[in-house]
């Protein structure tokens, strides 16, 4: 029998539930999307610890009053942090996030977003304790190109890059300890996301790159012909998402798609109509400059969220040209403050 083994295992875990409160570890919380989840936890009293190596997170990203270790996600010391530090919650945030990076180099990628992952999991596992692990997935890669727009999470996966099959790797690696060890799992499935502190690398960072280069009077790059489209949700919906997620009554983890959810928009957008956009929003004229296609690159995304209205009473607020002037708003701050 293939889980012959899970029913000891799964009766003997403390039952866990919603997380209202308790200690909350959020790795890769001095990144784009960490930092912003640990300041609502914050904000909404959980006590918050993050872990970051700061290998593209920044220390002023970190928030006075949560405590800060600076540590590897693959590392033993990382490992005996989760293990010995009684959390009730992790937000599992720590990524290589850049597409063209997995494709140039697979087995780096796999090393952080796999490895990383599992030394958590099991690490989680072997403290005993209950604990909810939130895991920050992706819907823009994980699908492909295949799946009717916009995407249910119950759609065939196929995703086109080294990241999205690390992803969907992590996820289904979630689902086993859900069922074999009883841990308390949950995916939620991202979109492009975008928004203030988000740093101007990787393909999901195409709004900062914009953003700069607009603010610079420089032309946008775009990859292709530009009518390769996205889901762009601005990252105080993705934060609100995790709260939600965390504070929700989840469905029993049956299959892998139970505890995975889509957090997206399901409006599509072409990089071209974006570019345009960012214009309006700046006031100012853009000129565009066209390079050849990137490997690995996905042609046509938008994520279906009826399911995280339903089951976690979540849905994104912020419009995509609300999002792209509060965006461009941080970048100009942030520009006239190192001059």
């Amino acid at each position: 029998m293939l889980f012959g083994a899970a029913p000891a295992a799964v009766a003997s875990r403390p039952e866990c539930g919603a997380v209202s409160g308790g200690r909350v570890l959020v790795t890769g919380g001095a990144g784009f999307i960490g930092s912003h989840v640990a300041d609502l936890l914050l904000d909404r009293g959980y006590e918050v610890e993050v872990m970051d190596d700061l290998s593209s997170g920044r220390l002023e990203n970190v928030s006075e009053g949560v405590r800060f270790h600076r540590l590897d996600v693959g590392s033993a010391a990382a490992a005996q942090l989760v293990r010995e530090g009684r959390f009730d919650a992790v937000c599992h945030l720590a990524a290589q996030i850049d597409v063209r990076k997995s494709v140039a180099d697979p087995a780096a990628d796999a090393r952080q977003n796999i490895a990383g992952s599992l030394n958590l999991l099991e690490a989680v596992r072997a403290s005993g304790r209950p604990c909810r692990f939130v895991f920050s997935s992706t819907g823009g890669a994980i699908y492909g190109d295949f799946a009717a727009i916009p995407t249910p999470e119950t759609a065939p996966k196929d995703p086109q890059s080294p990241y999205g099959v690390a992803k969907l790797s992590v996820e289904l690696y979630l689902a086993y300890y859900a069922r074999v060890h009883g841990l308390d799992t949950v995916a939620l499935r991202y979109s492009n996301v975008y928004g203030p502190r988000q740093r101007a690398d990787g393909e999901a960072g195409v709004v900062a790159i914009f953003c700069g280069r607009v603010l610079e009077d420089r032309p946008l790059t775009v990859y292709g012909d530009g009518r390769q489209t996205r889901d762009y949700i601005f990252v105080e919906d993705v934060v609100r998402a995790n709260l939600a997620a965390l504070q929700a009554d989840l469905p029993p983890a049956e299959r892998l798609d139970s505890r995975s959810f889509n957090v997206g928009t399901g409006v599509e957008t072409s990089v071209l109509q974006l570019a345009e956009l960012v214009g309006v929003v700046a006031a100012r004229p853009i000129d565009i400059q066209y390079a050849p296609p990137r490997p690995g690159e996905q042609l046509r995304s938008a994520l279906d969220v009826s399911k995280a209205r339903q089951l976690l009473g979540w849905q994104p607020e912020v419009e995509l040209e609300e999002g792209l002037r509060r965006t461009l708003r941080y970048f100009s701050e942030l520009d006239r403050s190192v001059r």
